[in-house]
């Protein structure tokens, strides 16, 4: 097979051709000095949209409709929560994580009963969800930045034989969902949900305890993934975890998993997540504001949404 119709099969590698693009024009731009630096960083955040994205990915997996859209109050809940309860004590770090743990689990349960309890469509199920948690932040937060105990927030901000720490977090939780998704049975009911939920009943496959699972799945990374970020930044706040709504789903759709679910992809979603934070520093590097950056990130998740549109229509 020739390398074109390789890259042809395999679309997610289309993600890392633009990270490694956008990369390449910004090192340049800055002279080549940057580069190891750009690179760090670049690993540092996209790490945050990685352990998100897998998350969603599993949801947008079980088929149309499946979106969580209550990722970015889950994230400032449980980081807020957590750091609050830890109080800047070292020896309550595993309790902090226990508790964002906890928090993402029932938020995923409170997700999964407005569904199939109330048979509310996911979208709104989740975005009526978000409402709540949010909420439930601003309450619990009331305008206090409290700063993660120190030795957590040394490990957040530091590297380990030149990779940040946050990048080793993501790819351990990427291989874990990986082996998950690849070499489980699990994995195959959520592609076989996704495929046609009809035909996955008819197989003897428990799609509501599969369903109720991958929900608790995305809300649990979302809420590790506030905790490791509200540990990062020095404390949680209020807003934190706004920008990963449109990234947790742009990371997944960029990163090769299809929209109409029953097919997922893991390693595109680092190739996606590296290109968008690399996208983001360029249109910073040419002084370009937030407005420009969400109108091309909307502008690309067409573009990749119409492509795949395309190839599926055409393999039939």
């Amino acid at each position: 097979m020739s390398r074109l119709g390789l890259i042809a099969r395999k679309p997610w590698i289309w993600s890392f051709i633009a990270m490694a693009a956008v990369w390449a024009v910004t090192v340049l731009f800055t002279g080549g000095a940057s580069a190891l630096a750009l690179t760090q960083t670049a690993l540092t955040f996209a790490s945050f949209a990685v352990i998100v994205g897998i998350g969603q990915m599993f949801v947008i997996t079980l088929g149309p409709g499946n979106i969580d859209l209550s990722v970015p109050a889950t994230m400032t809940l449980a980081g807020t929560v957590a750091l609050k309860l830890m109080n800047g004590e070292d020896g309550l770090i595993a309790f902090g994580l226990l508790v964002a743990v906890l928090i993402g689990l029932a938020v995923g349960v409170c997700n999964y009963a407005l569904i199939k309890l109330l048979r509310i469509p996911p979208i709104i199920a989740t975005l009526s969800m978000s409402f709540i948690v949010q909420s439930a932040a601003i309450w619990y937060n009331r305008g206090l930045r409290i700063k993660p105990p120190p030795e957590l927030a040394t490990f957040s901000t530091s590297m380990t034989a030149g990779i940040p720490n946050i990048a080793i977090v993501a790819l351990l939780l990427s291989v874990a969902a990986g082996l998950l998704l690849y070499r489980t049975i699990y994995g195959r009911w959520i592609s076989a949900i996704g495929q046609s939920m009809f035909a996955a009943r008819m197989a003897g496959i428990p799609v509501d305890g599969t369903r109720l699972v991958t929900y608790l799945l995305c809300a649990v990374l979302a809420a590790v993934a506030g905790y490791l970020l509200a540990s990062f930044s020095g404390g949680a706040a209020l807003n934190m975890g706004s920008e990963y709504l449109l990234m947790s789903i742009a990371v997944v759709v960029i990163g090769g998993t299809a929209v109409a679910g029953g097919d997922s992809n893991i390693p595109g979603i680092w190739g996606a997540g590296l290109f968008m934070f690399l996208v983001v520093s360029m249109l910073n590097t040419y002084g370009m504001g937030a407005g420009v950056r969400l109108i091309l990130t909307g502008l690309i998740i067409i573009s990749v949404i119409l492509v795949a549109s395309g190839r599926y229509r055409g393999s039939r």
